[in-house]
């Protein structure tokens, strides 16, 4: 299985930012696209943003659009995502995989916790 291994969360205040990592272990990432999601308590997983292989293409989920910009360091094989303007309805716990769409996902590693409250 692909393990990827998400860093980079904590209790930040509304309008705060973080720098969330998700590292690779075991394999190269470059051959594939990196897709971050998050699940809040009571909600479904969902996509949050996704980066092409060679970072050439990006996406993002409408909520978050304009506050966050995902990339990716091949030669760390590492794919960031800078959170900026956090709000409190973005708290959820993170998670990254290789892929674009999280019902193709094998394996969920242990996410990264993002609290965002005064």
């Amino acid at each position: 299985q692909l393990q990827l291994v998400e860093s980079g969360g904590g209790l930040v205040q509304p309008g705060g930012s973080l720098r969330l990592s998700c590292a690779a272990s075991g394999f190269t990432l470059d051959s594939y696209a990196v897709g971050w999601f998050r699940q809040a308590p009571g909600q479904e997983r969902e996509g949050v943003s996704c980066i092409s292989s060679n970072g050439g293409s990006t996406n993002y989920a409408d909520s978050v659009q304009g506050r966050y910009t995902i990339s990716r360091d091949n030669a760390k094989n590492t794919v960031y995502l800078q959170m900026n303007g956090l709000k409190p309805e973005d708290t959820a716990v993170y998670y990254c995989a290789p892929h674009c769409d999280g019902d193709f996902v094998d394996y969920w590693g242990q996410g990264t916790q993002v609290t965002v409250s005064s």
